[in-house]
């Protein structure tokens, strides 16, 4: 067994061994403020451990070159560990292929690769998208982009008053004209785990394409494509371990190879003319110029972690953390908290009456707890909560009951900072 999942808990999942773990990651030794560091910024970015650190060190120091063509043994050294990492994004989403797996810099132009490559030659004047109003901004802008520059039209998914999406609109909305559903698994603000199987099995016989935003949900819970049926999935690298700079598209084969690319250059063709070109096979054909090869590389030191650990684990411990700090700030009477009261991924998003978020992270800060504060890139939700703002803690793999108990005790000193305002 790996040595950073400890024994069984009450309901027969495997714990993690947070106090082990944290060793891996020397930047939670960091001192804020004199105080040792809680981070809680999690759905913004995670921390890295020293095996990913490493991996992309041993690249620049032992591997460095460009891949494909290379003759030499550096550049077929370079290609194969970034074609593994290619091979293990796959396996660790349940792709069929390598060749479905598109690297991006980031899940946003992952998302914005598919609004140009298969939206501008798929949806027309009339046809429909439907999406929801928790979108992250990376989820609705391109497609309000793709909307006005087709003639197509937006459609939102109803949400509940506790923030799940209203399945019975979703199927109001549903029709012959829908082209393409775009929804994220899990809401980066609310927490709220949307039931995209049951999504995808509807927009498949409505012959609609369904992407889905994985960005808060593959670092967190077991993603597998297959089981979701879902054609498109964008993942955020940085948000699982892994460097930045680095994302992925998964896209079905046969929706790839009929779609035109995305950029223009180098390795993304198979020949070029004077006034003519040809494109590459997929995935290439979308991955033009030199690619992020060490964040490639340090994704899949990433997924090589999150596996040791075991996603089913991670899922459990995030749930146990979150419903024990919702637990405790429930217990304080002065903080409103956003989104369903169960089943949800690992993160809080709360207000204090009369504080603004800002405020709130500022005092946490001074008692060395990281958490966001802001709109969280989803400016629609917030107009829908009736809030300018939220704060927001969100939980790993090396959180533990401590860091809420800090996180707790640092809210009761905003209380005590701002107790003329708080009623």
């Amino acid at each position: 067994m790996n040595p950073l999942v400890a024994g069984l808990n009450r309901v027969g999942a495997r714990q993690l061994d947070t106090e082990r773990i944290k060793k891996d990651f020397p930047i939670l030794n960091t001192k804020i403020r004199g105080k040792s560091l809680v981070y809680l910024d999690n759905a913004a970015t995670t921390q890295k451990p020293i095996q990913v650190v490493n991996a992309l060190s041993s690249y620049y120091l032992e591997s460095n070159a460009n891949v494909h063509r290379a003759i030499h043994d550096l550049g077929a050294r370079a290609t194969e560990l970034y074609e593994g990492a290619r091979e293990r994004v796959a396996g660790f989403i349940g792709a069929s292929k390598p060749s479905e797996i598109v690297f991006t810099r980031n899940a946003t132009e992952a998302v914005n690769l598919v609004a140009y490559a298969w939206g501008r030659r798929n949806v027309g004047p009339g046809d429909e998208i439907i999406t929801t109003p928790m979108e992250h901004h990376s989820n609705l802008v391109p497609w309000q982009q793709l909307a006005g520059a087709t003639g197509a039209r937006l459609r939102f998914i109803d949400l509940t008053p506790d923030g799940r999406l209203d399945m019975e609109s979703f199927y109001r909305l549903l029709n012959e004209r829908t082209r393409l559903v775009a929804v994220s698994q899990g809401s980066n603000v609310l927490g709220t785990i949307n039931p995209v199987a049951e999504i995808c099995r509807a927009a498949r016989e409505a012959e609609a394409v369904v992407l889905v935003d994985g960005a808060q949900s593959v670092p967190h819970m077991p993603v597998n494509v297959a089981s979701l049926g879902c054609d498109f999935l964008a993942i955020s690298g940085h948000k699982m371990l892994g460097p930045t700079g680095i994302g992925v598209l998964y896209g079905r084969a046969d929706l790839l190879e009929a779609m035109d690319p995305f950029l223009f250059g180098g390795d993304m063709i198979s020949y070029v003319h004077l006034e003519t070109a040809g494109w590459n096979e997929i995935p290439y054909k979308f991955e033009a110029g030199t690619p992020n090869i060490a964040g490639a590389i340090g994704l899949a030191a990433a997924i090589d972690y999150l596996e040791g650990l075991g996603m089913e684990q991670i899922e459990s411990h995030e749930r146990q953390l979150v419903k024990l700090a919702m637990h405790r700030l429930g217990e304080l009477g002065y903080v409103e908290m956003h989104g369903p009261a169960g089943d949800r991924a690992g993160l809080i998003s709360f207000n204090i009456k009369g504080i603004h978020p800002h405020d709130v992270a500022t005092v946490l800060n001074e008692e060395g707890v990281a958490i966001r504060a802001g709109h969280h890139c989803a400016q629609p939700l917030m107009e829908w909560l009736n809030v300018p703002a939220t704060n927001r803690a969100s939980f790993y793999i090396y959180n533990d009951e401590e860091d809420v108990d800090r996180m707790v005790q640092a809210i009761t000193r905003v209380k005590e900072f701002f107790r003329h305002v708080i009623v």
